[in-house]
């Protein structure tokens, strides 16, 4: 693909605080290989199930045994590459595919459209997506710019076009947040009052009130993360998961400030050339309504590159990735806590 021009603006990234809790030593991790690359997000389904998509379209389940092993089975194929999951009230896999929300039948292999466009122009970079109680779906848009194969456009030129998206039960699509430095993970609370959102170029967590006095605002409960979140999900006690796909990119923030030329001539060079991402798994784990940091865990893999997705099920958090052909998952009793959680 073709790259697109830029247009770069100076933008003052954040700041960097260091996280509260000290990071915890990977625990034992077990592997479960898969014949694809890349499985971004991993989610469960109501009978422990995990499902997760490759680069090249496949859409897998997992289904794990008691001895450590899993079956996986090929169940269909989107167009474009799956980025986020969510397990819908329905049983259905919920898909962001690039630019479509997507839904799964898991019995069928069947894929439908749910979401191309928005207010006329179509999606751009779908990133994940999530469900309440009614069935309303929140979704996210990394960036109004560029598609995800350019998403180092999207940090390169600084303009923080991410969006969130609401639809409701009868079809209608709503814009909920704009503005955002490369939005990414959506989460429900578990007690339904808030969507959490996950700002991987702005390196922040926020809360989206759903309900009570402060319903439609959106505030910051974790900033200046010393690492990159991307997907995320809610566990069984109400703690929210948030996946740090890399420590901060020391050398795109130090650029984004001064000339936007530089950045140009920068985005010219060959791929090969600019920063990649290869890196540990590391996951944290927050209060959904203080920001407190109540697990911090981090370790060397080689079998499990750059860590994007996680997800309790079956007392196992479960992560994806985009540095591997696995997924992996260790023992949410060897885990230690704060003690701070909700």
């Amino acid at each position: 693909m073709a790259k697109p021009s830029i247009d770069p603006v100076r933008w003052q990234p954040p700041g960097v605080r260091a996280l509260s809790l000290e990071p915890q030593p990977l625990p034992r991790l077990s592997i479960v290989a898969l014949p694809g690359h890349g499985p971004e997000d991993v989610v469960a389904d109501a009978v422990g199930n995990i499902w997760a998509g490759v680069a090249d379209g496949r859409i897998f389940r997992i289904s794990p045994d008691d001895a450590e092993g899993a079956a996986v089975t090929h169940v269909a194929t989107t167009e474009h590459p799956p980025l986020g999951l969510h397990i819908a009230r329905d049983g259905r896999v919920l898909i962001c595919s690039r630019d479509k929300l997507l839904a799964l039948d898991p019995a069928s292999g069947k894929i439908e459209p749910v979401v191309t466009k928005v207010d006329g122009p179509p999606l751009i970079f779908c990133s994940n997506v999530t469900e309440s109680m009614d069935g309303t779906i929140y979704f996210s848009e990394s960036t109004a710019r560029f598609p995800f194969e350019q998403f180092m456009a999207t940090i390169l030129e600084g303009r923080p076009t991410g969006r969130v998206f609401r639809r409701d039960p009868d079809g209608t699509v709503t814009t909920i947040a704009t503005g955002l430095a490369f939005t990414n993970g959506v989460t429900i609370t578990a007690d339904g009052s808030a969507l959490i959102i996950a700002e991987t170029v702005g390196r922040r967590v926020s809360r989206y009130a759903l309900t009570g006095p402060a319903a439609g605002t959106l505030t910051p409960i974790v900033e200046e993360i010393p690492g990159m979140p991307d997907n995320i999900s809610t566990g069984a006690d109400g703690r929210i998961w948030i996946t740090l796909a890399s420590p901060r990119n020391a050398l795109a923030e130090w650029l984004l400030p001064r000339s936007p030329a530089i950045r140009k001539v920068l985005w010219r060079l060959p791929d090969a050339l600019l920063p990649g991402t290869d890196t540990d798994p590391w996951v944290i784990a927050v209060n959904p309504d203080t920001g407190d940091v109540v697990a911090n865990i981090t370790g060397k893999s080689r079998d499990l590159r750059t860590v994007t997705g996680v997800v309790e099920s079956g007392g196992r958090l479960w992560m994806g990735c985009i540095g591997s052909s696995a997924v992996g998952h260790i023992s949410l009793a060897d885990i230690a806590s704060s003690g701070s959680g909700p």
